[in-house]
C-alpha cells in the first residue's frame, strides 16, 4: 500500500510561482512513477506531468511545458512540482498520484495510477 500526502497549494497572482510537495509512505518500488494531475471546475482531470522514480525521467503536458518542473528527493521520499509563470487557467485542484506498474518509461495514463493524494487547491488570480 502506498500513501500520498500533498502540501503547498495556495493563492498567487498571475506570473507568480508555487511549489507543491507530495510525500510518499508505505511500500515503494524502483519502477514507481509519480504523476501530477489537475482538475478545474467542470473539466476532466488532466495530466500535468510525471516522473519515474528510478532515473528521474520526466514528461509534461503541453500546457505547462517550460513553466513547470517535476523533481524528486529520494532521501525525503518526496516529489515536487515547481510551478512558475502561473496563469489564471492553471487554477485547479492539483493531485499527486503513484503507479507501481513496471514499465520502461514514465506512465502518463491516468487510469494506470491507483494511488492518489487528497488534492490541494491552486488559485491564480489575474
Amino acid at each position: 500500500q502506498v500513501q500520498l500526502v500533498e502540501s503547498g497549494g495556495g493563492r498567487v497572482q498571475a506570473g507568480g510561482s508555487l511549489r507543491l510537495s507530495c510525500t510518499i509512505s508505505g511500500r515503494t518500488f524502483s519502477s514507481l512513477s509519480m504523476g501530477w494531475f489537475r482538475q478545474a471546475p467542470g473539466k476532466d482531470r488532466e495530466i500535468v506531468g510525471a516522473i519515474r522514480w528510478s532515473g528521474g525521467s520526466t514528461v509534461y503536458g503541453d500546457s505547462v511545458k517550460g513553466r513547470f518542473t517535476i523533481s524528486s528527493d529520494s532521501a525525503k521520499n518526496t516529489v515536487y512540482l515547481q510551478m512558475n509563470s502561473l496563469k489564471p487557467e492553471d487554477t485547479a485542484v492539483y493531485y499527486c498520484a503513484a503507479s507501481t506498474l513496471s514499465t520502461a518509461s514514465v506512465i502518463t495514463n491516468i487510469h494506470l495510477y491507483p494511488y492518489w493524494g487528497q488534492g490541494t487547491q491552486v488559485t491564480v488570480s489575474s
